[in-house]
């Protein structure tokens, strides 16, 4: 299956003092869907996100910093990655927002990266510099509630269409999708689009389809995933669908957390945090609605974030209670999800990332 010239690694954000490791990187194997940790990184202060540009080599990590003031802050470091051994190499480190961060992405031409704050209710972007340095953040929006009394806004991630032209924030404390149009040579967020979920659903994460007019949320707090038909051009979101992500027979707590597709479009899949599962839907490719395959326990407490690798034949949970990454090998005719009882160990992961590098 796999190219002999290329090689994939995973990297690994996780909940970490930073005297201690929280960046792990792993050799994949193609063929088992395993994991081999080759290299760990301390230094940095709850590096729980990460986002990879594999064409510059360069790994870019959430973490916490300090102000002018000596309050936290939101801050990103940039590390450039050594293909061939796994080795990280601090770049730089850089204050971002005024509150600590939860998610970054970068656009698809690796010339920002974007954050999001929880706590501080923002997004904020940072050009990227030649060398992949992480410049001085040059814009930040701040979500506003109309509601009265006004309710706390909550940022948790950024997403970025196929086409690398609009943006969407979840916010989870506003029930709302921010639409923002990606200005790149201001290094600007335009606000563009609101669009209201329901009340107390709590957007969490976002999937684009690969190839299609469609995208899907997760909601962390009512577990249900909406489907839209998604205008490209015009940057709009028009709902299709709410569906559960439980089974009807669950009444226990639970919070939703992660959701991606299939590199073949074809089914996708979303993490409960409490039921401890991943749910399997199908995606009809005509209309974008849901069908729920199956529901897999993950093997492990809190799933809160998984990745599917390159190649779409294997989906690995990070578990953050286990401890663990949980490997399943993924039925492409079915999206149904088998354990191949691979199992990696690490100290509170959140976040798993593939890239594939020339070998």
């Amino acid at each position: 299956m796999g190219n002999n010239n290329l090689k994939i690694l995973a990297f690994i954000g996780s909940y970490a003092d930073a005297k201690d490791s929280g960046l792990y990187v792993c050799n994949f194997d193609e063929t088992s869907g395993s994991l081999e940790l080759i290299e760990q990184a301390s230094g940095l202060q709850n590096p729980t996100f990460l986002d990879v540009n594999a064409n510059t080599s360069k790994l870019y990590a959430i973490t916490e910093g300090v102000d002018a003031d000596n309050q936290r802050c939101g801050a990103a470091a940039a590390y450039t990655i050594n293909p061939s051994t796994g080795g990280l190499s601090l770049l730089n480190k850089e204050n971002t927002v005024s509150a600590p961060t939860c998610h970054i992405t970068l656009d698809h031409s690796g010339k920002v990266a974007i954050v999001s704050s929880y706590h501080g209710g923002m997004v904020g972007l940072s050009p990227l510099l030649e060398d992949g340095q992480i410049g001085t953040t040059a814009d930040i929006q701040w979500h506003k509630s109309s509601s009265v009394p006004p309710v706390q806004a909550r940022a948790h991630s950024v997403f970025i269409d196929r086409m690398n032209r609009f943006a969407v924030a979840c916010d989870l404390g506003l029930d709302r999708l921010f639409i923002y149009k990606l200005d790149l040579e201001l290094s600007r967020l335009v606000p563009h689009r609101e669009i209201q979920t329901a009340a107390g659903s709590g957007p969490r994460h976002f999937a684009f389809h690969p190839a299609l007019g469609f995208g899907y949320v997760i909601h962390e707090l009512n577990a249900t995933v909406t489907a839209f038909a998604y205008d490209g051009e015009q940057g709009e979101l028009a709902e299709i669908q709410v569906i559960s992500t439980l089974p009807d027979s669950y009444n226990g707590e639970n919070g939703c957390a992660d959701i991606h597709i299939s590199p073949d479009g074809k089914f996708l899949y979303g993490s409960n945090r409490g039921h401890d599962s991943i749910v399997v839907y199908a995606i009809d490719q005509q209309t974008g609605k849901l069908r729920v395959v199956e529901h897999v326990s993950t093997l492990g407490g809190h799933p809160r974030n998984f990745g599917i690798s390159p190649d779409g034949r294997f989906l690995l949970v990070a578990n953050r209670d286990g401890n663990n990454i949980v490997t399943f090998r993924r039925d492409e005719r079915t999206g149904k999800l088998q354990p191949t009882g691979s199992e990696l160990h690490v100290s509170k992961p959140v976040c798993i990332k593939f890239a594939r590098f020339e070998g």
